[in-house]
């Protein structure tokens, strides 16, 4: 035998000697050859972590075809769905951050628009307003007064204190012949400073003066146009 078919003899009882079987002389063989080769005690090397699981194995059950462990199934589905699903999560998720981009960006331009818009917008202008002298009856009230001309009729515009709390006053415009519109009415606030709207229906030209009266129907301020 050439020392070529010596050593792939004994290689070949690599693996009946890594799992320890054969006999004494055999293995004395395969530990003669080894010391004097290293490729087949690399190839040992190999093998050995393979005999030793073998060992585990039941030489009864080899004919039986091995059961899955219990739940693998249900593994490789579930991690098939997460990996599956994973994407379409990021996607979802992107575009629920994209559509909240746009969102905030719509609602950033319609408030741009609406801050712009409300800077330019038309501004009427003020009421012209009329100062008038007023004449005040009664100890105790002040009183300024305002009338502005509207195409519906005189507006009164009434500031004063002293009033007493609570006690009802009426306010008239005085037409010219003496006639009185009612204009409105208003609570008194004692010492706090009041200002009243009062409307009528007389027309600037002929309106020639207005009264207050309190509930007693004594006149307690009055202004002549």
């Amino acid at each position: 035998m050439s020392e070529e078919q010596a050593h792939r003899a004994l290689r070949e009882e690599l693996g009946v000697y890594a799992l320890g079987a054969g006999t004494p002389e055999e293995r004395a063989a395969v530990r003669a050859h080894l010391d004097g080769c290293a490729a087949c005690r690399a190839e040992l090397a190999e093998l050995a972590p393979v005999a030793a699981r073998l060992a585990d194995a039941d030489p009864d059950r080899l004919d039986e075809d091995p059961a899955p462990p219990p739940g693998l199934g249900d593994a490789v589905l579930a991690r098939i769905a997460a990996e599956s699903g994973r994407p379409q999560r990021d996607r979802v998720a992107h575009r629920r951050r994209t559509r909240l981009g746009a969102g905030a960006l719509v609602l950033a331009t319609a408030a741009a628009a609406f801050v712009a818009g409300w800077l330019v917008r038309p501004v009427p202008p003020p009421p012209p307003l009329e100062s008038v002298a007023v004449q005040v009856t009664e100890p105790g009230i002040t009183a300024t007064a305002d009338v502005v001309p509207h195409t519906w009729g005189v507006e009164v515009k009434l500031s004063g204190a002293g009033f007493t709390a609570g006690e009802v006053y009426r306010v008239a415009v005085l037409e010219e012949g003496g006639d009185a519109a009612p204009a409105g009415a208003f609570l008194g606030t004692g010492p706090v400073e009041l200002d009243c709207n009062l409307n009528s229906a007389v027309l600037r030209p002929d309106a020639e003066g207005f009264v207050v009266v309190d509930a007693g129907g004594e006149v307690v301020v009055r202004s002549v146009f």
